[in-house]
């Protein structure tokens, strides 16, 4: 089954969905599950495509 996770490119805009205070975050980069998202209120993350399933606010 295709997820989220698995169409994400750089720009796309989403959320965590286990830490809403976060705020929207801009998709930097995926490499090989691994998911660099710049969240407005967290700075730059590094996000484990495995583990967490980002909610995908905007195509950018």
């Amino acid at each position: 089954m295709i997820g989220v996770n698995d169409i994400l490119l750089p720009g796309m805009i989403v959320r965590h969905p286990d830490q809403p205070d976060w705020g929207e975050g801009q998709v930097q980069s995926t490499i090989g599950g691994r998911i660099t998202v710049n969240f407005r209120e967290a700075g730059k993350q590094v996000i484990d495509g495995e583990r967490v399933g980002l909610t995908l606010v905007s195509a950018g």
